[in-house]
């Protein structure tokens, strides 16, 4: 069975700090081009980051840059989100994906062009 296992969610206070993994079974992550989405309660999943494996190339939406960084461990098959400065509207569930094609992000022209998903896990930023 192909898929993730997501953990690393809690709830934690604003300015403080968590990290979510998404280790791969039965797929190999490496040629994968890898993505972070999230979706708050009531609102539409939106993208969070993107790592393409075709060109290198790395993408963080606009509220999160300089605050959160998407990295990957190809030797433990995982990926990874370190979040810092979190705030309240960082609060919602956090799911992982892979693109197997390794396609560049600009290439990518929405959550569907992603082939595997974590099941998603709750981040909760207290006020």
């Amino acid at each position: 069975q192909l898929q993730f296992v997501e953990s690393g969610g809690g709830l934690v206070q604003t300015g403080g700090s968590l990290r979510l993994s998404c280790e791969a079974s039965g797929f190999t992550l490496d040629y994968n081009t890898i993505g972070w989405f999230r979706q708050a309660p009531g609102k539409e999943r939106e993208g969070v980051s993107c790592i393409s494996f075709s060109d290198g190339s790395v993408y963080y939406a606009d509220f999160v840059k300089g605050r959160f960084t998407s990295s990957r461990d190809n030797a433990k098959n995982t990926m990874y989100l370190e979040m810092n400065n979190l705030e309240p509207e960082d609060t919602a569930v956090y799911y992982c994906a892979a693109n197997r094609q390794g396609l560049a992000c600009t290439v990518i022209e929405g959550e569907d062009e992603y082939d595997y998903w974590g099941q998603g896990t709750q981040v909760t930023v207290s006020s």
